[in-house]
């Protein structure tokens, strides 16, 4: 008796794929959050992508309250990797930028990031399934470049 292989609906595709992503994610931030929280990770990342933002766009951004930020932000700038300064135009409101330090860490996380994917590639997957990889990742950017 042979298994035949179901081909999967776009929406069990979907499923499956999200699940995947999580774990993935989940799996990278582990390998590269060393010595902060996923959320003072999230936080850096995100003023790498935005650069300078204030708590609330910060907090906003991130789908948490603006206190909850204004911790994460204050264990960042404990860490030396951002600054605070009043705006200018709003002295109400605090300007949150990466310092060079910031800057380092976030190359940091990534590029420990590549270096756990890259041994688990090297040691987990075939010349086949690398192949695949490819192909899934080039369906994956058309898909988000629409």
């Amino acid at each position: 008796m042979t298994t035949e292989q179901q081909v999967p609906t776009p929406h069990q595709a979907a499923v499956d794929l999200r699940a995947v992503l999580a774990r993935l994610l989940r799996k990278l931030r582990e390998a590269t959050n060393e010595g902060i929280t996923p959320s003072q990770a999230s936080a850096l990342s995100r003023l790498g992508k935005g650069g300078v933002s204030t708590v609330s766009a910060l907090a906003h951004a991130e789908k948490v309250r603006p206190q909850s930020m204004a911790t994460i932000v204050e264990a960042l700038e404990g860490f030396g990797f951002v600054t605070r300064s009043q705006d200018p135009n709003d002295g109400r409101r605090q300007i949150v930028d990466l310092t060079e330090a910031g800057w380092a860490q976030i190359a940091g996380q990534r590029e420990a990031g590549v270096a756990w994917l890259d041994q688990a590639l090297s040691e987990e997957v075939s010349q086949a399934e690398l192949q695949t990889l490819a192909a899934a990742t080039a369906i994956l950017e058309r898909i988000l470049d629409r």
